[in-house]
C-alpha cells in the first residue's frame, strides 16, 4: 500500500473539509451503511470463528457503496460512500471483538446458548466505549504530525474512493471484482455444504506403530482469499505453526489403540486434547510480547494526549461534544456494570471488574489507535491486548480472593469489553484518517460509527447461536475452531476452574514461543524481509491443519505475481485481487450462515449418489478453477482494467 498522504487538489496532504454543499450524511447513506454493517459483521463472525482472523471491510464496502450510489441513484458522492464504509467497517470490527471472547462463555459451560440481551449489551457497550474514548485522541493520532503515523489501510481506502469518484469505469471494474468473488465464494460453499458435489477438504492419515501421520487441506475460496490478503510472510507463518503441530507434534505423541483404529479421527483427537494447548502457551507469550513491543509508541501516544496539541485550523466542534462523550461513556459503563452483576450477583466483583474494564479499555484504545496508524488495522495485536486483559483481571480477582464460576465469567466479561473497545477504536481511527483525506466531517463519521456498532450488535448473538447450533461440533469444534475464544476459555479455567488442563503442553508452547521470539530477533537484526512473528505461528498450531494449506496457497499466489516489483507497483497489481478476495470471503461466509439457517429449519443437505471418486475428482478440478479465477482477477488489476 502507498504510505504517502494522498494530495488534494491544492497539493497539500489531506483534503478540505466538506462545506455542506456536497451530500454526506443522507437517509440512503444511513440505510445502506447499517445494512452493510450487519452483512460485514455477520460474514466476519463466520470467518473469525473458522480461521481466527477477520479482514478489513473498509475497501470492499467503499466499492460497493460507490456502485450502488452511482449506479442505482446516479448521483452518489465520495463523501456518502465514505460514510457507508465507515458504518460497514464498524460491523466488521465489532465482530472481531465479540467472537474472540463471548464464545468462551459457551466453552466453559456457563451458557448452553448465546443470551441475546447480554451479548448485545456487551457488544454495543464495548463498541461504544471504544468510539467515545478514541474521539478526544483524534487530533493526536489522525490530524497531528507529532507521531508521523502512515495509516496504510486508511490511505489505501481513500485512494479507492478517489479513484472511483474520478473514473466511473474504474469504479465499475472494482465493483465487478467484489461481486465476482462473492459469486464464486457462495457457489462453492453451496456445492460443498448443501449439494455435496464437492468435498470441503481432502485429508489422509496413517498409523506407523503407535504414531499417527497426517496431511490434508481445505478446499475453500475464502481461505485462499485470506492468504492472499495477509500475503506470503503471514501465510507461511500460519503454515509453519500448523506443520509444527500436525506434522511434527502429533507423530511425537503416542496414540491409544482407539486413536490408531481410525488414524484420521485419532489425529484430530490428539490435536484437540493435546497439541492445541501448545498453541495456547505460544499465544500467551505472543500476547505479552505484543504489548511489550508497543510500549515506545504508547509512551509517545500518552505524551501527545497530555499535551493535547490541536492541529492548526481545526474547530473543536468538528467532533461529538465532550459533554455527550462524558454522558454516554457513563451510561455505557453503568450498562456494563449491570451485566457484570447479572453474571456474578456479587457487588464486590462488579465494582472491581468495572474499574478494571474502564481502565484497560482506555489504555488499549490508545494502544490500538497508535498501532493502526503505524501498521494498519489488520495488523493490530488485539489478541495480545485481550490476553493481557485476561491475565491482569484474573490475577486481580485472585488477589481479592474470588474464584470459581464467578471468577471465570467476570474475567471473560472484562476481556469482552476490552476487546470490543480495542477493535472499534482502531477502526474509528483508521476511518477518520480516510475521512480526513477525502474531506469528510469527523462528527458525522463518528455518528455513523455508532450507528454501525448499534446495528451489528443486534445480530451478533443470533448469528453466533445459529452457527453454534447448526454446525457439526458447534463453536470450538473442527469446523469452527474459534482459536482466540478457546484460548481465553482455557485461561479462565486455568485461573478459576478445576485446573485440569494439559499444563505440560502449555509449558512446551510457552518455551517454543520464546525460541520463536529469539529467531525473530535474529532475523530483524539481519534486516531480512521475512520475519518470524509469533502470533500467526501460534494461531496456526491452534487451528486444524486443513486451514493452513489453502492460506499458504493464497499467500504464494500473491507473491509470485508481484515478485521483483516495487511495493507501490505490487499494491497496484494486487488491489483488484484484494477486492475479489474480499468478495470471496463475504460470499462463502454469508452462504455458510444461510445454510446454518436452512439447517435450523430442518432442511437437510442433498444426498446425491455420487460415490467417493467423482466428488474427489471434481474437487481437484474446482481447486484449479478457483486459482484460475484469482489469477484472472489479479491480471485484470495489473493491466488497469
Amino acid at each position: 500500500m502507498s504510505r504517502q498522504p494522498i494530495p488534494d487538489q491544492s497539493g497539500a496532504a489531506g483534503s478540505q473539509r466538506s462545506t455542506g454543499s456536497v451530500a454526506e450524511l443522507t437517509v440512503r447513506v444511513i440505510i445502506l451503511g447499517v445494512l452493510l454493517s450487519v452483512i460485514m459483521g455477520a460474514a466476519n463472525v463466520y470467518l473469525g470463528l473458522k480461521v481466527g482472523m477477520t479482514v478489513s471491510a473498509s475497501i470492499p464496502a467503499a466499492v460497493v457503496a460507490m456502485l450502488i450510489l452511482r449506479g442505482l441513484f446516479r448521483n452518489g458522492t465520495i463523501l456518502e460512500a465514505n460514510q457507508v464504509q465507515t458504518a460497514a467497517s464498524a460491523g466488521e470490527s465489532l465482530a472481531a471483538g465479540i467472537i474472540f471472547t463471548m464464545p468462551a462463555i459457551i466453552l466453559i459451560g456457563v451458557w448452553e446458548s448465546f443470551d441475546w440481551l447480554t451479548t448485545t449489551l456487551i457488544a454495543f457497550s464495548g463498541g461504544l466505549l471504544g468510539i467515545l474514548f478514541m474521539i478526544p485522541m483524534r487530533r493526536i493520532f489522525v490530524t497531528g504530525n507529532d507521531l508521523q503515523l502512515k495509516y496504510p489501510e486508511g490511505v489505501a481506502c481513500a485512494a479507492v474512493l478517489k479513484a472511483g469518484d474520478k473514473n466511473e469505469e474504474a469504479d465499475s471494474g472494482q465493483a465487478r471484482a467484489v461481486i465476482g468473488g462473492a459469486v464464486m465464494g457462495l457457489t462453492f460453499k453451496l456445492l460443498v455444504s448443501f449439494v455435496g458435489l464437492l468435498k470441503g477438504s481432502l485429508a489422509t492419515a496413517g498409523a506407523l506403530g503407535s504414531r499417527i501421520f497426517y496431511f490434508g487441506g481445505d478446499v475453500s475460496p475464502a481461505l485462499i482469499a485470506v492468504g492472499y490478503i495477509v500475503r506470503l510472510n503471514i501465510a507461511v507463518l500460519i503454515f509453519i505453526g500448523g506443520a509444527l503441530g500436525w506434522l511434527v507434534g502429533i507423530p511425537l505423541l503416542e496414540a491409544t489403540a482407539g486413536q490408531l483404529a481410525d488414524p484420521l479421527e485419532g489425529a484430530f483427537d490428539l490435536w484437540s486434547t493435546q497439541i492445541r494447548y501448545v498453541g495456547v502457551g505460544a499465544m500467551v507469550i505472543g500476547g505479552i510480547d505484543s504489548i511489550f513491543k508497543v510500549r515506545h509508541g504508547l509512551k509517545q501516544a500518552v505524551a501527545g494526549i497530555r499535551r493535547r496539541r490541536v492541529a492548526t485550523g481545526e474547530d473543536p466542534g468538528e467532533d461529538i461534544s465532550s459533554r455527550a462523550i462524558a454522558f454516554w461513556s457513563v451510561v455505557a459503563t453503568l450498562v456494563v456494570a449491570f451485566v457484570y452483576y447479572q453474571f456474578t450477583r456479587n457487588i464486590a466483583i462488579t465494582v472491581v471488574t468495572t474499574i478494571a474494564m474502564v481502565t484497560m479499555s482506555f489504555f488499549f484504545t490508545a494502544v490500538a489507535s497508535y498501532i493502526v496508524g503505524l501498521v494498519g488495522n489488520s495488523n493490530s495485536p488485539v489478541s495480545g491486548m485481550t490476553i493481557t486483559a485476561v491475565l491482569f483481571t484474573g490475577a486481580l480477582l485472585l488477589v481479592f480472593g474470588f474464584s470459581g464460576v464467578n471468577g471465570m465469567v467476570a474475567t471473560l466479561g472484562v476481556a469482552a469489553i476490552v476487546c470490543c473497545a480495542a477493535c472499534t477504536s482502531g477502526d474509528v481511527c483508521n476511518d477518520l484518517k480516510t475521512g480526513h483525506l477525502v474531506g469528510a466531517s469527523p462528527r458525522k463519521q463518528q455518528i455513523m460509527q455508532i450507528a454501525g456498532v448499534a446495528a451489528a450488535a443486534l445480530v451478533m448473538a443470533p448469528v453466533l447461536q445459529l452457527l453454534h447450533a447448526n454446525t457439526p461440533g458447534g463453536i470450538g469444534g473442527k469446523e469452527l475452531a474459534a482459536p482466540q475464544a478457546s484460548l481465553f476459555a482455557s485461561l479462565a479455567r486455568g485461573f478459576f476452574g478445576d485446573g485440569q488442563l494439559p499444563w505440560n503442553m502449555v509449558a512446551w508452547g510457552a518455551g517454543l514461543g520464546l525460541i520463536i521470539l529469539l529467531i525473530d530477533q535474529l532475523l530483524r537484526r539481519r534486516g531480512t524481509v521475512f520475519r518470524a512473528h509469533l502470533m500467526p505461528i501460534a494461531v496456526g498450531m491452534y487451528l486444524p491443519f486443513e486451514l493452513a494449506t489453502p492460506i499458504l496457497a493464497g499467500g504464494l499466489l500473491a507473491f509470485f505475481f508481484t515478485r521483483g516489483d516495487s511495493e507501490e507497483l505490487a499494491e497496484r497489481k494486487l488491489r483488484r485481487g484484494v477486492l475479489f478476495a474480499s468478495g470471496a470471503i463475504a460470499g462463502e461466509s454469508l452462504m455458510g450462515i444461510g445454510l446454518a439457517f436452512v439447517a435450523s429449519l430442518g432442511i437437510s443437505r442433498l444426498t446425491l449418489p455420487l460415490g467417493e471418486l467423482l466428488p474427489t475428482v471434481l474437487t481437484f478440478i474446482a481447486v484449479f478453477v478457483i486459482l484460475l479465477l484469482f489469477f484472472s482477477a489479479i491480471r485484470k488489476g495489473a493491466v488497469g482494467k
